[in-house]
Formats: structure tokens, sequence, C-alpha cells
């Protein structure tokens, strides 16, 4: 039976008609009057209020997608459940961003689209139901239109195409029907959704809906934005972590051509809370970026050490391993069972201790923003992960009310976390108030590596007991690392969240369990990295049970399904639960290992590595062959296979899978952020060097399992698991395990 619609929620379905004769079907927020809101509130154009669906009399369907398109492909996966319900081709769709959808109501702050954000692989998730509800309520209006059109019964009706089509072969498009629809209430229920086996859209390979304008320079982008009178900023920020300005003298910037005026910019008091700006900083303003950032170069400016002047990776490596030995002051994760007696009559006993760098983010369009604060309102266009945060970091810093502030979303280049963060929104605001005019704030590639959220740095200590019948008889993952909670205002987090998940492989696996975390203090920034928590544990963990087998002389991959047991599900309390199927990891794990040739002896001198991980409610293997000719690293061939529930859009996941496995081996291979003196050392690509082509593999094998389940997202599953996997591989090529990352660099210093 489908849920009633409860007219107390804070957002329901409404329908209205254009001025145009469109049918504009969207989301009304509800009130303690709901009912007398009139239904031109649902607005005439997608630009502004933007109802989810649009038929125009020509049969032309406008959708609008609603979260935050940052590679991901939302923009086509999202429009496309609509699409489905609604029963249009896809060719007759056209894709338009939805902007930020903020309003009040008398229950609170609301959002008319539903949650726009991005992050944590949800957006397919926690629209599923919802936006195909929308397209469904668009196909019964125009059902119910036909119906009264030819005065036959609706159940007698079918759609196809865009047309409402009778038994005896008569049809009307939608958009001949759009005007009557209109006039026509919303069933008490929602209606019925397909069944899959109709699916048309659904699971089919689908283009990205914007192909075309990103490969042809049309798609616009943050960066892309404009504003009449708006004035170009960049920042110098002060390089030392909660360093300070000493001296400035901005006399040659000033007579810069095209420089207007420079601005001090004041960072945030060592240890409170994060609010806007990340660092001291002084803005440029100008009326090009070539001008600012001549004004910016012309600077000549003295920086004062701050409280981490001392901070450096080496001792924070040291102090890690320090507590870890010491063991003391740790804060109990996860305990299972108990420890000593399996540790007393364990046959093998196995240990080891994995190093995790600081990592940026380095997204392809580093951050910024276009702010036109006015006397009453605001305007922001940038590209965003977190357009509530914006919207309440803009309402904080000017007074602003949030129902004022508008905020037009685009095309992001890539956001991995990063754009979570809204600090360079806040520089901007802070930057215009001062000017009192429009501002584009610009990052450069230095300023984005930097002044960035990093990745936390760690030390993770394992250590595991087996029987004489090698099974695993206790399990131990000690953690020692700087804690990802940096500067919370007002939200308490676990202080080991982002590094440790109590839920996590093997627990509920293994009966005698200790997860324990112990903080590492650092002035670095820390944020949320691509798959959060996952890729910060899953290498040791994943490489630890390649350590066990070897150890032990049992197959890897034998050895991790003897681990997953029958198929079961497990409570899982992080996200992605509430459940961890133990079959469906035990699956992925066995397609990847039979479509790579697992267990076949070789005599090539090449060496093949397997790994599998649960993220966000999806499941991942990969499996790598590599070789070493020298210095050089040779990946002969890259798999991944995934499960992650009923897929939406398979193109768009296999591309997902590919983007992901790319990244992750560069990251693995020789990505590190490291701090000297309370100074970032990396400051372009040169530093931080990215996976150049010839370092790829050719191809990336993608095997997407097909799946009834609930869909799961694909944003960030394909990452957690294909670094211990390339570990894994070298160490079959070249029996040289390597326990810190990146691989490379300590790969060259064993061989």
């Amino acid at each position: 039976m489908s849920d009633p619609i409860d007219r107390g929620r804070r957002r329901f379905l409404a329908v209205s008609l254009s001025a145009s004769g469109a049918l504009l079907v969207g989301i009304r927020i509800a009130s303690a009057n709901a009912d007398d809101v009139p239904a031109a509130l649902l607005g005439d154009d997608l630009t502004q209020l933007g109802p989810f669906v649009r038929i125009e009399r020509d049969n032309r369907v406008v959708i609008g997608a609603r979260g935050c398109e940052i590679g991901q492909g939302v923009m086509t996966a999202l429009p496309m459940l609509i699409a489905e319900e609604l029963d249009v081709d896809w060719s007759q769709v056209r894709v338009i961003q939805l902007p930020y959808g903020y309003v009040e109501t008398d229950q609170g702050a609301s959002n008319r689209y539903g949650d726009q954000g991005a992050g944590g692989s949800t957006s397919v998730r926690d629209a599923w139901k919802e936006l195909r509800e929308a397209g469904a309520s668009a196909r019964w209006l125009l059902v119910q239109a036909a119906a009264r059109e030819w005065n036959v019964p609706a159940d007698q009706l079918h759609t196809e195409a865009g047309q409402v089509i009778a038994a005896d072969g008569r049809k009307l498009t939608y958009g001949a029907l759009a005007r009557s629809a209109a006039a026509i209430d919303l069933p008490a229920t929602p209606p019925p959704l397909k069944s899959a086996e109709r699916f048309h859209i659904i699971g089919r390979p689908t283009r990205v809906a914007d192909a075309r304008d990103i490969v042809t320079g049309r798609s616009e982008y943050g960066i892309d934005a404009y504003a009449a009178g708006a004035l170009i900023a960049v920042m110098l920020r002060c390089p030392y972590l909660d360093g300070t300005l000493d001296t400035l003298d901005d006399s040659d910037a000033r007579r810069v051509a095209g420089v207007r005026d420079v601005i001090h910019v004041p960072g945030p008091k060592p240890d409170e809370p994060f609010k806007a700006q990340l660092a001291d900083g002084i803005a440029v303003l100008a009326d090009n970026t070539w001008a600012a950032i001549q004004g910016r170069n012309a600077l000549k400016v003295t920086w004062k050490q701050g409280p981490w002047s001392k901070e450096s990776t080496g001792a924070l490596a040291a102090k890690a391993n320090d507590l870890l030995d010491r063991n003391e002051d740790g804060v109990v994760v996860r305990r299972d069972g108990e420890m000593e007696k399996p540790k007393k009559q364990a046959r093998y006993k196995v240990q080891a201790r994995y190093e995790m760098p600081f990592l940026a983010h380095a997204t392809m369009e580093p951050p910024g923003a276009l702010i036109d604060l006015r006397q009453d309102s605001a305007l922001l266009v940038a590209s965003l992960q977190s357009p509530d945060g914006a919207s309440q970091m803009i309402s904080s810093l000017t007074g602003i009310p949030r129902r004022a502030i508008e905020i037009r979303m685009t095309r992001a280049g890539g956001g991995f976390g990063r754009r979570l963060e809204n600090d360079f929104v806040g520089e901007a605001v802070l930057v215009a108030k001062a000017a009192g005019k429009p501002v584009k704030l610009i990052w450069t590639r230095e300023d984005d590596l930097q002044h960035d959220f990093y990745r936390p740095f760690g030390v993770h200590a394992l250590a595991a007991t087996l029987d004489r019948k090698k099974k695993v008889t206790s399990w131990s993952h000690w953690c020692a690392a700087t804690p990802r909670p940096y500067r919370e205002n007002g939200r308490k987090r676990r202080i080991f969240d982002g590094c440790l998940e109590p839920d996590d492989f093997p627990a509920g696996l293994v009966a005698n369990l200790d997860k324990t975390f112990f903080s590492v203090p650092s002035g670095m920034p820390r944020g949320w990295w691509r798959a959060p928590i996952h890729t910060f544990h899953a290498f040791s963990v994943q490489s630890f049970v390649d350590e066990i087998a070897v150890a032990t002389k049992q197959d890897a991959v034998k050895l991790r399904l003897e681990m997953l047991g029958e198929p079961r599900l497990i409570p899982y309390s992080g996200h992605g639960g509430p459940n961890f199927d133990t079959g469906r990891l035990a699956n992925v794990l066995r397609l990847c290992a039979e479509r790579v040739g697992w267990g076949v002896k070789r005599d090539d001198g090449h060496g093949i590595g397997i790994a599998c991980h649960f993220t966000f409610g999806g499941y991942s293997a990969h499996a790598f062959e590599v070789s070493v000719e020298g210095r050089e690293l040779r990946i002969h061939r890259a798999l991944v296979v995934v499960d992650i529930g009923r897929v939406v859009n398979p193109l768009g996941v296999e591309a997902q899978m590919m983007g992901g496995t790319i990244d992750a081996i560069s990251t693995a291979l020789h990505l590190a952020i490291t701090v000297k003196d309370g100074e970032v050392q990396q400051k372009n690509f040169p530093d931080y060097p990215l996976l150049k082509m010839a370092g790829a593999p050719q191809s990336v094998d993608v095997h997407i399992v097909e799946s009834t389940a609930e869909p799961s997202g694909a944003g960030e599953i394909g990452v957690p698991s294909a670094a211990p996997a390339l570990a894994n591989a070298i160490y079959a090529a070249t029996t040289v395990r390597v326990r810190k990352l990146p691989l490379m660099p300590e790969l060259m210093r064993k061989l």
C-alpha cells in the first residue's frame, strides 16, 4: 500500500500551471496554513523556485536536477528517476540544474527539493523513492486529464513516450493535456510506482545529460561565474599553521595597473571553532585575475609563526608510534570478547604497522566563489558540496536572513569532500564586506594545496592470533592519528570519527576484537577526503589480511572468504548501514578473483594482488596485475567488481569505478602532504605528482553485479580497496612488503 501524503510534513508534491500553459509538478512547503499558500508560489521559472517537472505545451519536458553535480552524475541519474516514472523518452528530456531551495516554514527551515548536498554517496539512495513519486504523480495527472477528455476510465489508458494512449488507439501528448492536468488535485496517496520489469530508462546506459556542453566548453563551472562590477580577489595566506601577519608593505601592489584595493583579512584564533576563513591573509582586489595575481606577487609581507611552529611529519610519526608503544590514553572504539586467552593459546601471531599520510583533495577546479552582498540580500554563485552550509555561513557573517540568500549552483570540477567545507565562501564574504562591492574570489593551485582540510595522518598497529587450524581467533586494531574532527563549531563528534569505524571488517566476524584510538595533537586542518574513514583504514586492514595469509601459508582469497563465513546480515551502525551483508562482499571477491585468474601459477615475474571492502552500503573488490622493472612499476591489469544494489545508470557507474580506481592508484603510488616547521611543503603538482598517462593501466575492467537490492551510492566505492590490492600485488611481484603510503617512494627505498 502506498504511503498517505502527509500534509503536515515539511514538503509535499503540488501542481500548478505556468503563464505559458506548462504543467508544473514541484514541491510546496507545508506550514500551519499550507492550504492557504497560493499555487502560484510554485513559480513559473525553473531558475527561480523550480519545480521538478515542467511539461511544455509543445510536449517538451524539462526536469530539474536537485543535487550538487561534482562529477558523480546526479544531473543525469536523478532526472532519470523522474523520467522513468513519467514515461517519457529520455530524448524528450532537457535537464536544468536547480538552485539551492532554502525556505522557512512554521515547522522550521526546509529545502523545497530535498537534500541538495553531495557527500557520502547518498544522492541516488535518498532520491530513489521521492523523485520517482514526483514523476509518477505527473503521469497520474496526465492520465486523469485524458480520461476526462475522452470520458473513459483511467485504468483503460496507458502511457508511452510522452503520450497517453487509449485502448482504441487514440493518443494525446502530455503537452496537449498540460492545462487540464494542472486543474486536477493530486490523490490522497501517491500513485503506485513501476515494477522493475517495466523500467525502460532506469538500468539503461545513459550519456551524461550535459556531455555535449562539457566537451564543447559550454558547461559553466563556479570559476566561470560573472557579475557586472565584481572585483577579482586573490589571497596571500599565511603559510604557517595558525600564523599571523607581522609586517605588510602593499605600496608596490597598489601601483600595479588594475589593482583597486588591498585588504587584511585576520585569521581565526588558535583552537577557536571554525567559522569562516582558514588562515590569516591579505586580499588583493583588481579588475581582472592577471592584475590581482601580479598585485599579490608585489606584496612585501612577513609572517609570525603560530603555536605549531615545531610541527613536522616526522614528529607526528614519532608521537603516533610512541602512543601505540605506551598504550596510554586510548579511546575504546569497540571491544568484543577478550584478548588474553587467544593470545596464550595461539599457534600463530602476526603483527604489522602501517603509516598513512596527510592527503590534499587537489580538485581539478580549485575553490572559489562569487558573492554579491546587498543591503538586505545576497547572491552566491559557486561550485559547492554543501549549499546548506554555505547559506548558514553567509547568514552568520552578514546577518542577512537565509531566506534572502540566493545560491546558484554550478557544475563543479570535482569535490572529493573538499567542498563540504565552505571556508572559501567565508573568505569571499569577508572580502566583499570590507570592499563594499561584489567580489569573485579566485584560488590558485598553490592556494589549494597549502590551505586544505587534509585527510588525517596516522599509524595503524594491527595484530592477530590464529589457532592450529589457521582460523583467526583474535584481532587488534590500534590507530594513532590526528583526529578528523577539527575545530568543531557546536557539533560534538566522536574523536575517532574519520579514522576508525567500530563495525568495519572484521567486526562481527572475529569473536575477540579490540579497536582502540589514540589522538595525536596537530595544527593541520583536517576534513573529509574521498570515501572518508574507509580509505584511511582499508589499506591497513586489507594489507594485513594478505600478511596473515603469507605468514600462515594460506590462500589470501580463501582466508577472506573463511572470515566472512556464511551469507548473513551483521549489524552496522555506521553510514551505509543498518546491516553489512557478508554474502554480497564474498560474491564480489569471488567474481574479482575469477576474472583476474587468481591462483594460476605464473613464471613471468608478474604479481597479482586483491582486496575487498564495504563502503557506504556498497561492496567492492579490486585486483591488479603488476611487475616491477628496475625502478618502474607497470600495471598490466586493473579490475574492479562492485555491487551497489539496483543501478540507475550503468554507464555512469562504470565511469565512476574507472575514475575512482585511477584516482586511487594515483594517490596510493605518489601522493602525500608533508609538514615541516609548521608549514605545508607541497606547493603545486611537481610536489604533489598526480598519475601520468604513462603510469596508468591501459584500461580498468569494471564488472557491475546485477542486483535487486535498494540502490546505494557509487561516488566513493571505487577507491578504498584499490590501494591495498595494489600493495598486495607489489608484494606478490617482488616479495617486498610496503606498509607506508605513498607506495613508490617506500618501494624504491626497500628495493
